[in-house]
């Protein structure tokens, strides 16, 4: 990663290619696995760079398969942009059953679809997207392998200090939206023990760039002089692109029963530490209201780093990179993750 220690990330441009810019063990995962990707849900926050590094490693492993993205695409921008970087692009809705049976085979799928915010008030739609459509993709493309995002708030709450919940954890979701993610994992699991699909479900907790995320959050607020709420106190946060490759090279290790991995960064971060370095290197004063809880959402990676290796870029470098790009008034994608919900309510 030519730009690791870079001090500043100059744009949109040159932060999009650090995302998806693929270190060697993605690459060689895209060397060992055959057939086309299938990226549903490439509309989101993580889906073009996710889809990009996908190319790319592809094409760094001299194989010549198409690499092809599904969303709505509401912002035709997104969708141009995609497939002026070689991804093929199709729009479709996945709660249509019609439409997902039209999807071109592909031998290896990683779906992102999914429903969190405003699930509060329309909570049966948020269950429709994380398990009615799960169960479509999963009769659909049964003789595939499929990497599935799932979310570390499917544990519920931690007690801080003790490393994480782990993958062999009892889920303990708080709220519809964990439960219907916990559902979600079921369905595909269901599915992958009907038909011996090898699958691949990914617990999520949190992915970052200077767009968006925890770090991010904290970053637009310090600069607006607000208050920090420490009752949520502590968090995970690992760089997207890491959790791209990460979630790339599980296609590789896809198993019936399914191999579920936590993706997650190596520290139980401090949200008061954090914000104090984001203020210094911001020159704010930073203000603080509540204190921290005993507990919080916090996930132990370490089985993920024993297959794929530690996250490249530091959570320090991170926050560099953030603080730099507020200063600077960089863009951000307006969709606050809400990491603070102690109860599920999103």
């Amino acid at each position: 990663m030519t730009d690791a220690l870079s001090h500043s990330i100059r744009d949109t441009e040159h932060l999009d290619l650090l995302l998806s810019d693929p270190p060697d063990y993605v690459v060689e995962a895209m060397r060992s696995v055959e057939g086309d990707v299938l990226v549903l849900g490439v509309g989101g926050k993580m889906g073009p760079t996710l889809a990009l590094m996908a190319k790319r490693a592809s094409v760094r492993a001299r194989v010549n398969r198409r690499v092809i993205g599904v969303a709505r695409f509401s912002e035709p921008s997104a969708r141009r942009a995609l497939d002026d970087a070689g991804i093929e692009t199709l729009r479709g809705d996945l709660l249509n059953e019609r439409e997902i049976e039209q999807l071109p085979d592909a031998s290896n799928v990683v779906f992102m679809a999914g429903r969190k915010f405003g699930s509060t008030g329309l909570e049966s739609l948020t269950w429709a997207m994380n398990t009615h459509v799960p169960a479509l993709v999963a009769r659909r493309f049964r003789n595939s392998r499929i990497a599935v995002f799932s979310t570390g708030n499917v544990y519920g709450l931690s007690a801080v200090g003790r490393g994480g919940s782990k993958e062999t954890d009892l889920p303990r979701p708080v709220g519809e939206y964990a439960m219907s993610c916990l559902g979600r994992e079921r369905i595909f699991e269901y599915f992958s023990g009907r038909y011996d699909t090898r699958i691949a479900i990914l617990r999520l907790n949190y992915a970052i760039e200077m767009r968006y995320g925890v770090v991010a959050d904290l970053a637009r607020r310090v600069a607006a002089n607000e208050p920090i709420d420490l009752t949520m106190g502590y968090f995970n946060a690992i760089w997207q692109g890491d959790a791209n490759a990460m979630a790339l090279a599980s296609l590789k290790h896809a198993s019936s029963p399914p191999l579920v991995i936590n993706i997650a960064g190596p520290e139980e971060l401090s949200v008061r530490a954090v914000s104090t370095t984001l203020g210094g290197l911001l020159g704010r004063p930073v203000s603080f209201t509540g204190n921290e809880s005993a507990d919080a959402l916090l996930s132990n990676g370490e089985r993920g780093w024993s297959l794929f290796g530690r996250p490249r870029v530091a959570i320090g470098q991170s926050v560099e990179w953030t603080a730099d790009w507020t200063r600077r008034g960089g863009t951000t994608l307006e969709k606050p993750t809400h990491f603070e919900s102690r109860d599920g309510s999103f």
